[in-house]
């Protein structure tokens, strides 16, 4: 591709753009967004790589994605920008295809209302769609395909006795975890526990998570309220002791 020789300064980028100078600042204090290049007075200067990488970001974060995932996907070494551009169109084609349906089935109910149009129940309901698994779908962005289909094989192969006898062994470690939640997460009892948890994943969802990976878990916990509501049920401020440990843990063996 070629490339222009052009910087460009922040207020210059706010203009072109149409983001805030206060944004822009943000996302460099965050680490997310942090030009290279300095002018002489001290000014950030934007390169065509710098545009291009706030460009990607500005995708993901239009399909929902929150600051902190963005800057730990766009950080990864194996982060590739072409196939990152390839999978957010497909998932804004799947946007626009489900708010297409939704417009639709307003349309139709507003009709309706007018008495111009019968709408039965299961009509009403056409547009929504609840099929698929959000916990599902967010580890195959973490992670891939590869590591979650293991997972769903090695569990669905199970008998119903070995996952009750799974289930029960994870949350017997929540419960150890939550025991544990005022104290240190570095200390050496928590260390121990949140050790028993990695060992517990890469024992019973046939997939050996990286010590990145396990970090990448943790701080999903706390980065998505979802994975956080289901986790602190076994104890308040649980999820943010787990990510803690789980980071603590990571940094020290890997």
């Amino acid at each position: 591709m070629r490339r222009g020789n052009k910087v460009l300064k922040v207020k210059e980028v706010s203009e072109l753009i149409g983001i805030s100078v206060r944004t822009l600042h943000h996302y460099d204090e965050i680490g997310l967004l942090s030009p290279e290049k300095m002018s002489g007075s001290g000014y950030r200067l934007y390169t065509d790589t710098d545009l291009e990488m706030l460009q990607q970001i500005l995708f993901f974060k239009e399909l929902g994605f929150p600051l902190k995932r963005i800057k730990d996907i766009i950080n990864q070494p194996s982060f590739n920008r072409k196939e990152a551009l390839e999978t957010q169109r497909k998932m804004l084609l799947e946007k626009k295809k489900r708010l297409n349906q939704m417009l639709t089935l307003i349309d139709k109910t507003l009709k309706h209302e007018k008495g111009e149009l019968e709408l039965s129940n299961k009509e009403r309901f056409e547009g929504f769609d609840f099929s698929k698994n959000p916990y599902e779908e967010e580890a195959r962005e973490r992670w891939g395909n590869e590591a979650v289909d293991k997972s769903k094989k090695k569990v669905s192969s199970m008998s119903t006795s070995e996952q009750k006898e799974m289930e029960g062994k994870m949350n017997a470690i929540y419960r150890r975890l939550a025991e544990l939640r005022d104290s240190s997460p570095t200390s050496e009892e928590s260390q121990e526990a949140i050790k028993e948890w990695y060992d517990f994943l890469n024992s019973n969802f046939g997939h050996q998570y990286s010590y990145e990976a396990f970090k990448g878990l943790g701080q999903m916990y706390v980065a998505d309220e979802r994975f956080t509501k289901n986790i602190d049920q076994f104890g308040e401020g649980l999820a943010k002791f787990m990510s803690e440990a789980m980071t603590a843990f990571a940094d020290k063996n890997k």
